[in-house]
């Protein structure tokens, strides 16, 4: 069977992202940046601005200079190289062999596989409109190599080569199509090399002589002349372990020795495997046809049984077994790695991290996952962006939470505006109006003025001031923009305790 490949280009994988996590931001225009040698440098952008000029490399001040008031947003190569994992592994629905090329493509070994969908064409469009219904942009190419796929991926938008066809395919492409080192095209800029077929006319010793055998290889590789190997991912582990009953079950009892046999068999699979459960589910298949379900959550990879069984023991009354069970299943759907020898969290010791963890299960298991939050600073100057909220407890933060300023306990996640009656220049306000009541305030303290980092600079400062009310209640209120601006606005940020 001839080898076939698909090969997927996600030009824009890093801004889909974004925009998939933060929805009111898909028709707006940002760019993500990344320090680079003391300066800020773009890393993508939006297409419109592709379009305007701005492009990967530009330094975010000479962009800023253009457009003052372009969003800039970090940039993440890691979040990006784990939904690329997360795209592959849905990507085993076409192509039993996948394998990942950073940072933005997959390529996909579809030999024998495009038949089942009803031929290329339709496969193509299938997997592609997949993709585009899902909030990404691809540009996607099929080829009996590698090579000749990528380049027609990058500069055909979507494109099948017929077999055996892929010279005639790449003639008219630039040298940039053969994934060459900037070095080697730079220097064939020099030479006046615009198109490979210009390159196919010399002899391969010149060409060697002059470019290397790099270019030879990835040249050859195009053209079929030269085997590309794939380093295929491999597919989540299924953690599922079933129980058939030899007569149905209805009793709670009955219900609670299937789950214990059921969680020693997967606690037992994943002990061996060194991971653990952190979200299950355990399942009942009645003999009506319909099925039932409890779910767990913990805060620690656990493969403890009884632990597990005691969040699992809390749900089975809402587990309604009508004329009664014949199968039970449970699957362990989100797995991860059990380290042995756990360091301490924060100046606990591992034995304790442990009972902390399965006390918080406990916890959740009785008043939801919802009513538990954990919190770690980020390296942001204003306060609704110094911290983020995480699941794990084994996270570490990324800085040192603030010791040298005060803040109220609770903060509000948007500062909500108010009126107020200010006497003197840069004085804490007499009194303030929120939400249609008038609060005096009797003493006050600040300010303490915040600015963003120079490098997402984009409005004026804020100088905040903690001020006390006539019944001993403390509010944390900032001017936003310097006083005499006549766009000076005032707000209410948190609450003293």
């Amino acid at each position: 069977m001839p080898k076939r490949y698909l090969y997927i280009w996600f030009r824009y994988l890093s801004i889909n992202r974004i925009q998939k996590i933060n929805p009111e931001l898909r028709e707006e225009s940002f760019l993500l940046y990344a320090s680079e040698r003391g300066r800020m440098v773009v890393q993508a952008v939006t297409p419109d601005l592709e379009e305007e000029g701005i492009l990967s490399g530009m330094v975010v001040a000479d962009v800023r200079a253009i457009l003052p008031a372009i969003e800039a947003l970090p940039y993440d190569s890691d979040a990006d190289e784990k939904l690329l994992n997360k795209l592959a592994e849905w990507c085993f629905r076409f192509s039993p062999t996948i394998a990942i090329d950073l940072p933005d493509g997959l390529i996909l070994d579809i030999s024998g596989c495009p038949h089942l969908w009803g031929g290329e064409q339709v496969y193509l469009e299938t997997l592609t409109g997949c993709m585009q219904r899902g909030g990404y942009k691809v540009n996607a190419a099929i080829a009996d190599t590698v090579g000749t796929a990528w380049a027609m991926a990058h500069y055909q938008k979507q494109f099948i080569v017929k077999q055996g066809c892929q010279q005639e395919a790449l003639l008219s492409l630039p040298p940039a199509a053969l994934r060459l080192e900037d070095t080697t095209l730079q220097l064939m800029e020099k030479l006046g090399f615009r198109q490979i077929d210009q390159l196919l006319k010399i002899p391969p010793s010149n060409l060697r002589r002059r470019f290397g055998n790099h270019f030879l290889l990835r040249l050859r590789q195009a053209l079929g002349k030269e085997q590309e190997s794939l380093t295929p991912i491999q597919p989540t582990p299924v953690y599922v372990e079933q129980l058939p009953c030899i007569e149905p079950i209805r009793t709670a009892n009955g219900i609670k020795i299937a789950l214990e046999r059921l969680l020693e068999m997967i606690c037992n699979r994943l002990s061996y495997e060194r991971k653990g459960m952190r979200s299950g589910i355990f399942k009942g298949h009645r003999l009506d046809g319909k099925i039932v379900q409890i779910g767990i959550g913990t805060n620690h990879a656990s493969r403890n049984a009884e632990h597990l069984f005691k969040l699992f023991e809390l749900k089975i009354p809402g587990l309604e077994p009508g004329l009664g069970i014949e199968l039970f299943t449970i699957e362990a759907i989100l797995v991860e790695e059990v380290v042995e020898a756990q360091e301490a969290l924060w100046s606990l010791s591992s034995n304790n991290q442990k009972a902390v963890s399965e006390l918080l299960d406990n916890i959740a298991g009785k008043v939801g996952s919802q009513a538990i939050h954990r919190y770690l600073p980020q390296e942001y100057y204003w306060p609704e962006h110094s911290i983020k909220a995480v699941k794990s407890l084994t996270e570490a933060p990324e800085t040192e939470w603030a010791r040298d300023s005060i803040r109220p306990l609770h903060l509000l996640a948007t500062p909500e505006p108010i009126e107020v009656m200010v006497v003197l220049p840069d004085y804490p306000p007499m009194h303030f109006r929120y939400r249609g009541e008038v609060i005096r305030i009797t003493k006050a303290d600040g300010p303490e003025r915040i600015e963003q980092e120079w490098w997402l600079k984009s409005g004026p400062p804020r100088d905040y001031y903690r001020v006390e009310d006539d019944t001993g209640v403390r509010y944390w209120l900032f001017r936003l923009g310097l006083y005499g601006d006549d766009k000076t606005q005032w707000f209410l940020h948190g609450f003293f305790v």
